[in-house]
């Protein structure tokens, strides 16, 4: 995908005597350093409790911006529209599933080890789902994010990146061709979606959809009036909920595979219109699997039914989350200031 984006931006405001560091503010854990004092209500292990009220101030504030592509629809259709949208023109974002559970997946693995996302260290630039490594620039961080195969090498204007995982090999291949060291882990984010929202698990005994097709948002006009179709742009919960409910997803969306192969259930790719099979083989490839044979048409992909079952282990790719963006082993009781 490619045109527009949207950030979710976390952040925490502080007030920094700026005088040197005061190990009263920050409670050390795990040898991490302490951070400089605060003009907040803190907890200590040094017997200090209190809030430092005489010292010169200054505001630090920490932005953490979670990268999400999610631009305007177009106000008018054909390249009309398409120009509005360049000037900054444009109606409701687009909203479509897969691109917005980047954001809150990274929210959960931050709350499953205690950490609130806006206990931010310094500013910074995560990327995680998506085919959205052309939008990166110099110095941002990248966890699980793909190249898009419809882009080429030259709207790709980064020279270092912080590369903590990345989708698939055909992904790092493409960085280690500009110079960019990558290291071999490599997974979807979104193959954590069952563990990260146990509460949109299937129901024992509840009955189950026996087939949804989920297309991928530039071929949904082809599928709309087909029955058992979810539109990609149904709200985030409502989507996993529906493909977890399903015994058998096919479809041309990633995530509408990525996401039901992670609560186990069968699935198969069917041929987009509009995408590159670069970002499906590698994330196939990426969670050790050749790409498997895809349909041509719904029928097909019922005919097929699912392809080898996902068989990954994630914890290279959780232990390869950039936890040091935040402050990671520390413990801070913060009362936040406007």
């Amino acid at each position: 995908m490619s045109g527009g984006r949207q950030s979710s931006t976390i952040s925490v405001s502080r007030v920094c005597p700026g005088v040197g560091e005061h190990p009263c503010a920050f409670r050390r854990v795990n040898n991490v350093r302490p951070n400089p004092g605060c003009s907040v209500e803190i907890e200590s292990d040094w017997g200090f409790g209190d809030t430092h009220r005489n010292l010169p101030a200054r505001k630090a504030s920490y932005l953490i911006e979670l990268y999400s592509w999610n631009p305007g629809r177009p106000l008018l259709p054909g390249l009309l529209g398409r120009r509005l949208a360049r000037a900054g023109y444009s109606g409701a974002p687009v909203n479509n599933f897969g691109d917005l559970l980047g954001p809150e997946i990274v929210k959960r693995v931050l709350a499953s080890e205690g950490l609130e996302a806006g206990d931010a260290q310094a500013n910074s630039r995560l990327f995680s789902i998506g085919s959205v490594l052309h939008f990166a620039a110099d110095g941002d961080t990248v966890w699980g994010t793909g190249r898009n195969g419809k882009e080429t090498n030259a709207t790709h204007h980064f020279s270092e990146l912080d590369i903590r995982a990345v989708r698939g090999p055909l992904t790092a291949k493409f960085l280690q061709g500009r110079g960019i060291s990558v290291p071999t882990i490599f997974g979807d984010p979104g193959v954590l979606t069952a563990q990260f929202f146990p509460e949109l698990s299937p129901v024992p005994g509840q009955k189950k959809h026996a087939v949804t097709i989920v297309p991928n948002l530039n071929d949904f006009p082809k599928y709309r009036r087909q029955d058992n179709v979810l539109d990609p742009r149904t709200p985030l919960a409502d989507c996993i909920r529906r493909i977890a409910n399903s015994e058998l997803v096919v479809g041309s969306s990633l995530h509408g595979i990525v996401v039901a192969e992670s609560f186990g259930v069968a699935a198969r790719l069917v041929g987009s219109s509009h995408e590159s099979e670069f970002k499906y083989e590698d994330y196939y490839l990426g969670t050790g699997r050749a790409m498997p044979k895809t349909a041509l048409s719904v029928d097909e992909a019922l005919q097929l039914g699912g392809a080898e079952p996902l068989a990954y282990d994630p914890t290279a790719l959780l232990g390869a989350f950039p936890f040091d963006l935040w402050d990671h082993g520390v413990e801070v009781a913060v009362q936040k200031r406007s």
